[in-house]
């Protein structure tokens, strides 16, 4: 029979131990080794079958234990240490505190939207790296004391639980979430009821949803959530599951998640005292609305569109994480002019003014998408990619909307991902740095960073490395014989045909990981394009390698599943299935298992259409070595002192086949020739000496840079921190001023012209050091001196006399303007290196208020070919 009403009921904890449900709510216990030992000496038992979530555990654990452990000084005394350590993280001082630069030189308070977040199992809202950075970001700003409110939407059946059929093929499950049940509370108003965010749908539908709050260390974040009784059955649906659902249902909860998001924060800030955020972070296009939220209430006061636009780009980032346009969400023209139309939400802002904000009117676009990167690009006065590489290819995959500006110059920079190490580092490693190092400062090194305390990893001993990775390689194997089993079981097998599993992997064989999304691009079986020589590698009598896999298709793709399937079905072969395993279900709980027990993490994906690859980076803080495709993260950190790069058959770009068999021929050469050979080498004491220190390598060199702590302190610095401030010049005043030179730079700019170009010497050749005295002729149509730049920009040039590296210089007004509207620009040019160099002029727009530098317009004046002088000075 099935209920017709269900119920959470709570534990009454013994007063003695009421901060146990203070722990419990606080998502800290998370990434704290102290807190977690708490729990766990609750009662074992009930902690591992609970998945390790003390409100899970708190549920289960019997009466009578409580009432034990209410009398257990000891364990008391454990309670009061752990409530009064988290009390003191959460009020005290940390590294944001102790920034100097003067009152107000940081924002207040910074909100992070993001459509996903992966802060622990027992919180599953998250699918992929997306949701896992956007857990780790909000966990390092905790540690940083940056006070930070999270954003997203909690989506009651979670992404997917995932199993496979008999034959292999992936099976998705969709397990009810009840929020009671979670580690989350509702925010509620001054009388009790709970908060509400409502949104106006045409037809005079309202889609209206609860606030939900975790407590992530010192940072709030806010889940809105639509399954509520005010609803009708559609509208109660829009927040059923993570990337689920039709191009109408994607864009409703991109909408909540923007506009609604945008009004639960005014909520819990009104609620709680919270300092209003002075900057907005949209992490990657799914949230874009919220900027049109804020446009929306400056309206309300009055302001125009134009101006409230402006003030809000000053205090907007916008962080892109895809290198490719198919991976990025875009609406139909008339479905998103539908939802913003008479009657509909946003009435103050008319539906045109939506859409210019996102359709792709430029070149190469289609011209009836509205793209919602391009909004969060356009809403947002600072940008970024997820690695330097990452950071380039967004440059050349987004320069339309800067015409006339090379792809360098496109106002989109890069601070590269990190991880929270103490969420991803393993107990054994943590209490191996705590012997060494201390404790305290075992901490602070995985928080805080500083390449000093990692230093201290070169002291310890190559036994008591190689002990470390053999005991987290046996952890894994173990690990992998019950999930393997599990797996096994659901598909159909009887306990009898099972006995091989106990078989399975050895702990003491080198053993590479591999676990990811498996879109075609991260090409999840590029290791079975030659199957002969990957059993011969699997089966090697002197230096097995051995290989752990795991991963997840979207559910609406069957080319992904088709490759999990052709990959199970090859680990199913009796020949290989000691040696190379495929696990279901991959998600946080597994991964916190995997990444520390391999020896090896590989990832070979096409580059570069890896944005960053943060799975490596938490394998390398557990001592695994790196063996990857030269892209993301690893692109831009890798030496051959600690890991392999795979290399990249780009001269065969054209055929795929071709480039996967002689990328996947590299991968073997380098596993059977470089790779097992160095594990399996022992130095005269029995250990192999030349694998741990390059296990050593990767924690001192890498250890510092992969981590979020790094990450959260760019983003401050070179991102919400001049945000804030190019926020607070933009009052209402300021931002009609911007907002009226624009439109006035936009209308006089078909006029603006570079009419000739001099310079005092010309040839084909010149010396080293040689001064040259640049004289430009432009006429500025109705603009002013003090509205324009021109600049010469010179560089070295190729052979088809394109500029590189450029580097630009202001020239200076001398005269004019002449009866025929003209101006003389003057100013040196240094030929300050050798080769091929050149030079050019151009005319750019300029404003004291500008917050994304020249290029913001996406307006350049430059030479015609009858100008004059030309660029192409070349030098001996």
């Amino acid at each position: 029979m099935k209920a017709i009403r269900r119920f959470t009921v709570r534990p009454v904890l013994p007063e003695p131990l009421g901060r146990l449900s203070e722990l419990a709510r606080n998502l800290r216990w998370s990434w704290h080794p102290r807190t977690r030992d708490l729990f766990k000496s609750v009662d074992p038992r009930q902690w591992e079958a609970s998945g390790c979530d003390p409100v899970r555990l708190l549920g289960q654990v019997p009466p009578a234990r409580l009432d034990e452990l209410a009398r257990d000084e000891d364990f008391l005394r454990r309670l009061g240490e752990a409530a009064d350590d988290l009390r003191a993280y959460v009020e005290g001082e940390r590294w944001y505190q102790e920034q100097g630069g003067g009152e107000g030189a940081l924002p207040r308070a910074v909100a992070y939207f993001s459509p996903e977040f992966g802060i622990t199992a027992a919180l599953p809202q998250y699918s992929g790296g997306l949701g896992i950075l956007a857990g780790d970001h909000l966990k390092a700003a905790s540690d940083l004391g940056v006070p930070l409110i999270g954003v997203g939407l909690l989506y009651r059946h979670g992404y997917f639980r995932q199993s496979l059929s008999h034959d292999a093929w992936q099976q998705e499950h969709y397990p009810v979430l009840d929020p009671n049940e979670l580690p989350l509370v509702l925010l509620r108003e001054t009388d009790g009821t709970p908060a509400m965010v409502a949104l106006a749908l045409p037809g005079g539908r309202s889609l209206r949803a609860h606030v939900w709050q975790a407590q992530v260390g010192r940072v709030p974040l806010l889940l809105l959530d639509s399954d509520v009784e005010e609803n009708d059955p559609g509208e109660r649906d829009v927040t059923d599951r993570l990337y689920g659902g039709g191009s109408e249902h994607r864009l409703l909860q991109e909408m909540l998640l923007g506009i609604g998001g945008v009004r639960a924060v005014r909520a819990y800030c009104r609620l709680t005292g919270h300092p209003e955020p002075e900057v907005f972070h949209t992490n990657e296009g799914h949230a874009g609305f919220l900027g049109l939220e804020r446009i929306h209430e400056l309206a309300h006061q009055g302001v125009g569109f134009d101006a409230a636009l402006e003030s809000v780009r000053a205090g907007t980032v916008f962080t892109t994480h895809t290198p490719v346009p198919a991976g990025i969400d875009r609406f139909d023209r008339e479905l998103v002019a539908h939802h913003f139309g008479p009657g509909a939400e946003l009435p103050r802002i008319d539906a045109g003014d939506v859409l210019r904000l996102g359709m792709e009117t430029y070149p190469g676009g289609e011209p009836n998408l509205f793209n919602m990167a391009v909004m969060g690009l356009r809403l947002g006065s600072r940008a970024n990619g997820v690695s330097t590489l990452h950071g380039s290819v967004s440059r050349e995959m987004f320069a339309g909307l800067w015409p006339g500006f090379d792809a360098q110059e496109v106002p989109i920079a890069s601070i590269t991902n990190g991880v929270h190490a103490p969420t991803w580092v393993a107990p054994e490693v943590f209490r191996l740095g705590a012997r060494q190092i201390g404790e305290r400062r075992t901490e602070d090194a995985l928080s805080v960073g500083g390449s000093d305390r990692w230093d201290a990893v070169a002291d310890i001993q190559d036994a008591d490395i190689w002990e470390l990775r053999r005991t987290l390689r046996e952890q894994l194997v173990e690990e992998v014989r019950r999930r393997l089993y599990d797996s096994w079981r659901q598909r159909g097998a009887a306990t009898a045909e099972l006995g091989w599993i106990d078989g399975v992997l050895d702990p003491g064989a080198l053993t590479v990981g591999f676990a990811r999304r498996v879109p075609s691009y991260k090409r999840l079986t590029l290791m079975l394009r030659d199957r002969d020589r990957l059993m011969e590698l699997l089966r090697h009598p002197e230096r097995p390698v051995q290989i752990v896999v795991a991963g997840k298709a979207h559910p609406a793709d069957d080319g992904g599943k088709r490759l999990i399937q052709e990959l199970v079905r090859f680990t199913d072969d009796p020949r290989v299935r000691r040696h190379i395993v495929f696990l279901p279900d991959y998600g946080m709980a597994m991964a916190q298992k995997l990444y520390p027990g391999c020896d090896v993490w590989l990832n070979n994906p096409l580059r570069p259409l890896e944005a960053c690859g943060t799975s490596g980076m938490k394998a390398a803080l557990n001592g695994c070595l790196n063996l990857s495709v030269l892209d993301g993260w690893w692109d831009e950190w890798f030496e051959p002192d600690f890991g392999w790069a795979i290399p990249t058959a780009d001269g065969a770009a054209t055929d795929d086949d071709r480039r996967d068999d002689l990328e996947a021929a590299a991968l073997y050469d380098l596993l059977e020739r470089r790779i097992a050979p160095r594990f399996y080498e022992q130095g005269p004491g029995g250990l192999p000496d030349r694998w741990i220190e390059m296990v050593r390598r990767t924690l001192t060199r890498l250890g510092p840079k992969v981590l979020a702590g790094r990450m959260v302190r760019e983003y401050v610095e070179q991102l919400y921190a001049p945000a804030a401030r190019a926020h607070r010049a933009l009052d209402a005043s300021a931002a009609g001023e911007l907002a009226a030179w624009k439109a006035r730079v936009r209308a006089a700019w078909p006029r603006v012209v570079v009419d000739h170009v001099e310079a005092s010497a010309s040839g084909a050749t010149a010396e080293l050091g040689t001064t040259l005295s640049l004289r430009v002729r432009v006429h500025l149509g109705e603009l002013t001196p003090d509205d324009v730049e021109v600049q010469v920009v010179a560089g070295r040039v190729d052979p088809e006399d394109h500029l590189a590296d450029p580097s630009p210089m202001p020239l200076k007004p001398v005269s004019g303007p002449d009866v025929e509207g003209r101006r003389v620009y003057e100013g040196p040019l240094a030929l300050d290196r050798t080769g091929p160099f050149g030079y050019t002029v151009r005319i750019l727009p300029a404003h004291r208020l500008l917050a994304g530098g020249a290029a913001e317009l996406g307006l350049v004046a430059v030479p015609s070919e009858a100008t004059g002088e030309e660029a192409g000075v070349l030098m001996r």
